[in-house]
């Protein structure tokens, strides 16, 4: 085998498990929230058993099955259980769930719009990308998760989480930031800090 054959087989195989590489790393992503949480949680006070409770304006959502299994994904990892009677459960738990579309407008100062890796350079058939290109929308999504105890009505904890991105978000992306906004569970944080969580695609 010659040198230059020699070189290319090389190169083909270091390619070739670079490519893999990527494939598997592009697999997951990290995906971060802006947390705050509220309540007077007792310290040695455990999750205890739950039922979710809709809204009249939330009975009718067609997305609301997806939603409620990511939130429930969520409360079992902080340390819930489900009720197998609702009527029984310890806690009484209200979900919420948008994403918000914002535009921005083609006369908007570049200096205060976000960013995105949309840029190029190299020619047409060797086009790489960079992380600094001016988006045109984006969306603002949030999740809200407040529990009560049954007997009494009273709301004991209360967690919020915020991002953006490019997408209006899915099942995943919510399971992700439910799991953001219940991390600091039996504790509260209410000043905003930002929790990340790995988000399977």
């Amino acid at each position: 085998m010659n040198a230059f054959l020699h070189r290319r087989l090389a190169l083909s195989a270091l390619l070739g498990a670079t490519l893999l590489a990527a494939v598997g790393c592009g697999s997951m992503y990290t995906l971060t929230s802006e947390v705050a949480t509220y309540g007077e949680w007792p310290a040695d006070r455990k999750g205890g058993s739950y039922a979710i409770e809709r809204l009249p304006s939330q009975k009718n959502s067609d997305k609301r099955d997806a939603i409620e299994g990511a939130a429930r994904v969520a409360l079992e990892k902080a340390g819930f259980t489900p009720a197998a009677d609702a009527k029984a459960a310890d806690f009484v738990v209200s979900i919420g769930a948008r994403s918000t579309l914002t535009e921005y407008s083609p006369w908007e100062d570049p200096l205060w719009r976000h960013w995105r890796s949309n840029w190029r350079f190299g020619p047409p058939n060797r086009m790489f990308y960079g992380p600094f290109t001016l988006r045109e929308r984006a969306y603002e999504r949030e999740v809200a998760v407040l529990v009560r105890e049954r007997s009494s009505g009273q709301p004991v904890y209360e967690a919020r989480a915020s991002s953006d991105g490019l997408s209006v978000g899915d099942e995943k992306v919510f399971g992700a930031m439910f799991q953001a906004a219940l991390s600091d569970f039996p504790q509260t944080k209410d000043k905003p800090h930002l929790v990340s969580v790995t988000v399977e695609r």
